[in-house]
Parts: C-alpha cells; structure tokens; sequence
C-alpha cells in the first residue's frame, strides 16, 4: 500500500480547524496546525476561510507558482482519508475526522435507513427524495456538533445557493448564518457585507466584532472532473480565482481580516484505460452483498461471508497490481480515518474490506439506473496529487 498517509497530529486539515476554532474562543479536539498556532489567529477581527474544491498543493505548485495564491502558499498540509469532498468537507464544518464525524464517501451505507445514499444530495443511490422530504431530520441522523457551535464568536456559511440549504449543509452548520451566492464575485460581495459593513441612515459604519466566515467554491473541481486539472479550462479558472481574490483583498483592506485558502482534496487526471469497470469482473461482483460503496479510488466492499476467500483470491490475483485490497479495520486501526473515538456507526460504512486502486486507476460499478459518465479527474485515494493540499495566508 502507497506510504502517503493523512496527519491529524498537526499537519492536517483537522488540525487547521483545531487552529481556528481556538483562535475563535473555542476549545479544539485536535492539536492545531503546526503551520498555524492558535495565537496567530486570536488577533485578527475577521478569520475568512476559503475552501477551493480540487486545490491540489502540488497542482498549485506546477501550475500557479507566481499566482497571489501560490505565492502566499505557507505550507501544505494533507486532507483526511478517504480525500474526498464527502468526508473532507464535514470535516470543515465540524473539525471532526472522518472517524468522529462518519462521513466516508459519496457513496455510503446507511444501515439505519437500509440502503446506500448519496450522502451529499442525500438520496438514495437508485434515486428518491432527499432526508428532508423522506421524514427524516439529517441532524439528528448525522449527530455532528457543528464549527459554529463550538466557536465564541459570530459564524458566517457563504455557500452556493445550490447547496446552502440542503438538508446535509444545514445539518453542518448549525449555529451559522447562510449567506448565498451564485457567482464567484457574488460570493466575496457576500464575505465583504460581513466584515465591512455599511453606514445606516447617516450613522458610523457598526464597530466590528470577531467573526468566522466560511466560504466554499466548487467550481474548480467540477473543471477537474470533466475536462482534467490539465487543461487549459483549469489554468484559466485559476487565473479568475486568483484575480478575483486579489480583487477582494483590496476591497477588504483595514478591515484587519486574516484570509485562509485551502481545499478538500487534489485531484489527478486519469485515462479511458485507468477503468477498473465492475461489469468486467462479474465472478469479483458476485462475492459481494451491496454494491461498491465509498470513492472509485477507495472503494469500499461488503463481501457475503461465503465468498470471503473467493473474494481475496480474485483481488489478488486478477487484479494483481491493480488495486491494494486492505481490510477496512486494518485502515481503522492504523488511524487513516483519523484518531480517537469512533462514531457509533463508523463500521457500518467502511465495509469489510477498501479496495485502493494503485497508480491512476479506479474502480467503478453502474447501478441500471446510472448512465456511462467517465470522469477525467478523480480523488479520494492516498496519492501525494490527492492528499496534499495548499494552505495561503494572507492578510488584509
């Protein structure tokens, strides 16, 4: 198995939420980020923390070194296991690991509603309603005790309109206040309104308080997915994100605002030949109970107990060199999902065993309800492109 691992001991994103929720009055799990002592927080008015999606550290590094972005790069640091936007961005929004928080991947199994859903749209995989309109409270479901609940000072959700008030992102940001957007100027407007605030009827502008703003972007993954982080739809998105963060730094000057930027998760760019296609392997599919669960690069399996050895034996000599099949327990115990107590239902959704496709490869599996959808890039494994992402400081 690849030696790239994720770090929740001061060098991780977990440890980044640590840094911030003690720089906002609040009492961290984890240790902070070494990169980010607690103390380098506690004097800003405003913390702003920009989560690019599919911000790889070394994509930024090859492609964005004389960007303001890579150039305020003060270190990389690793996403959790699997790095993924599913477990990663829980992560964000509790400073949970995967192995507190239970989140595992876009695909989960969700014993106590008995089918795999769609943990982010929150619909089952074969199709439905999301938790909402199906009765069920998506809070209660998940359990998580949100960022802004733990912080002692005003917290801020600037999200895609999309998403900012679906059931899984209102179930994760408790205690916040949304604010919407749908544009990449639109979302920094909405950051601004926050830590400048305008004059009322002829009066001062408010004196500011300390406040905590989250912001997601998610466009540069979506380029990454269809067209690859190679292409040129990817460099030019850079160059907008970057002009338009410069644009707000500007704007936001003696606001004495700390701005962040890091991400999910990186990406790397496969081929029409990297597919591991389920459909191919018929005697693999039928060792097992549900279908692939997790990512296409950590997959997850739950094998019929009469077919266990059948199983092992068809990983690891038809797909030899392939994928590394390691039991699910084995990566819970080494601490791959993160360290400490363990979410009442973590074992359920990790499987029995995590198939890690090696090099570029995935592996995949269509329900008759999903149509042919290749994607270029892809995420989720233990690779240095997928893992590492790019933690910038700047200052206004």
């Amino acid at each position: 198995m690849t030696s790239a691992k994720p770090d929740y001991q001061g060098g991780g994103i977990v440890n980044l939420m640590s840094s911030i929720i003690g720089g906002r009055g609040g009492q961290p799990d984890s240790p902070p980020l070494d990169l980010l002592p607690i103390h380098d927080l506690a004097h800003a008015t405003n913390i702003v923390l920009l989560v690019i999606d599919g911000l790889g550290a070394d994509w930024l590094a090859r492609r964005g070194s004389d960007t303001l972005l890579g150039q305020s790069v003060r270190g990389a640091i690793t996403s959790v296991f699997p790095s993924t936007t599913a477990a990663a961005i829980p992560t964000y929004l509790t400073g949970d690991a995967p192995l507190q928080h239970g989140l595992t991947g876009w695909f989960t199994y969700l014993r106590e509603l008995g089918c795999v859903m769609t943990v982010l749209p929150g619909v089952p995989r074969y199709g439905g309603v999301p938790y909402r309109r199906a009765g069920i409270d998506a809070r209660a479901l998940f359990g998580n005790t949100s960022v802004f609940e733990r912080i002692r000072t005003r917290g801020i959700a600037v999200s895609p309109a999309f998403i900012a008030h679906s059931d899984f992102n209102l179930a994760h940001t408790g205690g916040a206040e949304i604010l919407t957007f749908e544009t990449l100027e639109q979302m920094f407007r909405q950051c601004l309104r926050v830590i400048r605030p305008a004059p009322r009827w002829g009066r001062a502008r408010p004196s500011p308080a300390p406040s905590f703003l989250y912001l997601y972007w998610p466009k540069l993954d979506s380029i990454g997915h269809a067209m690859g982080m190679e292409s040129d739809a990817a460099q030019a998105h850079l160059i907008e994100l970057d002009q338009a963060l410069g644009d707000f730094l500007v704007a936001a000057k003696g606001t004495d605002t700390l701005m962040l930027v890091c991400a999910d998760h990186g990406q790397l760019d496969t081929q029409a030949s990297d597919v591991i296609d389920l459909a191919e392997h018929p005697d693999l599919a039928e060792c097992l109970l549900l279908p692939l669960c997790g990512e296409p690069r950590a997959a997850y399996c739950y094998v019929r107990p009469d077919a266990v050895r059948r199983f092992e034996s068809y990983c690891r000599e038809e797909l030899a060199g392939l994928i590394d099949l390691i039991p699910s327990r084995q990566l819970v115990e080494e601490g791959y999902f993160g360290q400490g107590r363990m979410h009442s239902r973590f074992m359920d959704r990790v499987g029995d065993y995590c198939l890690l496709p090696t090099g570029n490869h995935i592996i995949q599996e269509r329900l008759p309800n999903e149509q042919p959808h290749r994607q270029v890039g892809v995420h989720g494994g233990l690779s240095e492109a997928e893992l590492m992402v790019p933690l910038c400081v700047l200052e206004t």
